[in-house]
């Protein structure tokens, strides 16, 4: 194996100041780092994944930033609040309530998860694992 001193993750978006704004003003994450290139976000666990803009950006369909927290309910509450939507898929094997909530705790199958995007479209996710 290589040696290497850290690990970060990064990801693109279309519009820099909208992404800082969500970020920031609506998710209420630190912002760590501010280039032209693109800004890290301060999160916790000394995780930084730094976002920057790309002319033909596409957003991810899998989910780039996951939120661990301690009640799903509440964090989904107060996210809707701040105007953000979750995301329901039709899909059998992603049975969500109707909440937009996939209910894996109760029933043995990981975490429960909601996803909702970022303003350039990339999936982020709030779950709950543990209840």
């Amino acid at each position: 194996m290589f040696n290497f001193q850290s690990t970060f993750s990064g990801f693109s978006v279309d519009d820099l100041q909208k992404a800082k704004t969500f970020y920031r003003d609506m998710l209420g994450i630190s912002i760590l780092e501010e280039e032209d290139m693109g800004f890290a976000l301060q999160l916790s666990g000394g995780n930084h994944p730094f976002i920057y803009p790309k002319p033909d950006h596409q957003p991810a369909t899998f989910t780039v930033l996951n939120f661990v927290v301690k009640d799903i309910d509440a964090a989904i509450e107060n996210l809707k609040t701040k105007g953000i939507s979750f995301l329901k898929y039709n899909r059998e094997d992603l049975p969500q309530d109707e909440k937009g909530v996939l209910r894996g705790l109760s029933e043995g199958r990981g975490p429960d998860i909601a996803w909702f995007e970022d303003p350039a479209g990339n999936v982020l996710s709030v779950l709950q694992e543990q209840i």
